[in-house]
């Protein structure tokens, strides 16, 4: 039954905490920060990997917006080493966000089951919760902007997952219907739970294998295992 196959894109297919690393190690280097403020690159780095997850989960759950996510997440990290220092925060913030798509690493497997889902003729989908600015350009810049015939940004409806309105946006889109529809996706609750409780069939990506309770979920450790599932 299954036709049309919705994919999340960040740390689904496109690495985002890989390429993000990448990005900041340039910024912090840039802007000397570890020789102006000696602060190491590693310190750095894991204390804004809490943060930015922390903001990410709020702006899912809609607790902040945007603008609240963009103000925050460097300016919220420098401070946790005493670094009161919006300015230099938002050179970060502007500068992430330009650099990070010239680094195009995708999540191993991307390619791979891209090819083969196109292969079974399966019409191929974006729902992302990323920033619509960016989100065109990591496809495009990674070499995946011919797998997909639509791209749902939850930027142009202002909702993201797991808000029911971005499915029902997204399957308008691409003129499917639920029961030939599945989701692959990285995020429990925003793409996994989003989904069932929209009535989308769901395949979780349980890339830190976290394994949650419940059992009637197909899950998959790598992206070459979804050939189980289609």
């Amino acid at each position: 039954m299954i036709r049309h196959i919705f994919f999340d894109l960040d740390n689904t297919l496109w690495d985002h905490r890989k390429n993000a690393r990448l990005t900041l190690d340039i910024l912090f280097k840039r802007y000397k920060v570890e020789e102006l403020h000696n602060l190491n690159f590693e310190d750095f780095h894991t204390e804004y990997d809490i943060v930015n997850e922390d903001l990410w989960a709020k702006i899912r759950d809609e607790k902040i917006d945007k603008d609240y996510l963009r103000k925050h997440r460097f300016y919220d990290t420098f401070l946790k080493f005493n670094i009161d220092d919006f300015d230099l925060s938002q050179k970060f913030e502007n500068q992430f966000l330009d650099d990070i798509v010239e680094f195009n690493e995708l999540v191993e497997g991307s390619l791979e089951i891209l090819d083969y889902l196109k292969a079974k003729n399966y019409k191929l989908h974006i729902i992302t919760n990323g920033f619509e600015e960016v989100s065109y350009r990591k496809i495009e810049g990674s070499g995946m902007n011919n797998y997909f015939e639509t791209v749902t940004s939850a930027d142009s409806l202002n909702v993201r997952k797991p808000n029911p309105k971005i499915f029902e946006h997204a399957l308008k889109m691409a003129n499917a219907r639920k029961e030939e529809s599945i989701l692959i996706g990285d995020d429990w609750i925003a793409d996994v739970l989003g989904a069932k409780n929209f009535g989308l069939d769901v395949i979780f990506f349980d890339v830190f294998k976290e394994q949650p309770e419940l059992t009637d979920i197909k899950r998959v450790e790598k992206l070459v295992e979804i050939k189980n599932y289609l």
